[in-house]
């Protein structure tokens, strides 16, 4: 039996045996992330770097890496329609699964030319891939950075990864986030918040306490949408 769901005009979701199928032509949040009309989908097993994350290149020079990993999977895409099957879920309600762009596996790729790691927490699936793009020192291997998984919890021991030498400020320009220097680009100027409590909520520009928020403080960040904001589990302020 085939269930069928029209997102957008043009976006089918499709139950073939236990596995889902959803196609369309996806719209880009981050490395890691897309949306098929209201369907929300985390690339199973593999982490990119957050839009705010910041790498060192090989000169030792600051570089917005979680911008550039986005952009990298854009381009691959580039407006074509593309067909996840669907793995199950992750904590924040997003449909996990693998992707593919004609015979092109999406998850596969963004490993191979190092824009993401392998999520070793949760598969192994990509490891000899992450292995090869280290070994040819491709994408974020260029030079040096923060796993994404420790960078969303980064303190001073965090651990560096990447290039065999690097520069002695490497441990403090990686650990400090973009909003440390201002919005990482024009485009992404929604600040994130985590209050005493864990809750984390956004803020737009203009919105009451906006100006107030002191992005250099440790758990905040700076997100370029509001889809991007609630893909990563923050909610819109009230006011």
């Amino acid at each position: 039996m085939k269930m069928f769901g029209i997102f957008l005009g043009a976006v089918i979701s499709t139950a073939v045996h236990a596995a889902e199928i959803i196609s369309g032509v996806p719209r880009i949040v981050d490395g890691d992330t897309l949306e098929i009309g209201a369907t929300k989908i985390r690339l199973a097993s593999i982490d990119a770097p957050e839009t705010d994350q910041v790498c060192l290149n090989s000169n030792g020079k600051r570089w917005m890496c979680g911008i550039e990993a986005r952009d990298r999977l854009s381009a691959l895409i580039s407006g074509r329609a593309i067909n996840c099957t669907a793995t199950g879920t992750d904590t924040y309600g997003r449909t996990l699964a693998v992707c593919m762009v004609g015979d092109e596996d999406l998850n596969r790729w963004m490993v191979q030319q190092g824009w993401a790691l392998a999520f070793v927490k949760y598969s192994k699936e990509y490891v000899q891939d992450e292995e090869a793009a280290r070994t040819a020192r491709r994408g974020i291997w260029i030079g040096a950075f923060v796993a994404p998984w420790d960078w969303r919890h980064r303190n001073l021991q965090t651990t560096i990864l990447g290039a065999t030498s690097v520069p002695v400020s490497a441990q403090a320009e990686l650990t400090a986030p973009a909003s440390a220097v201002g919005a990482p680009s024009p485009e992404c100027i929604i600040k994130g918040n985590v209050t005493r409590s864990g809750e984390r909520i956004y803020f737009r520009p203009g919105q009451l306490n906006y100006s107030r928020l002191d992005m250099s403080k440790p758990g905040r960040r700076w997100f370029c949408t509001e889809d991007e904001a609630k893909a990563a589990g923050w909610r819109p302020a009230l006011r």
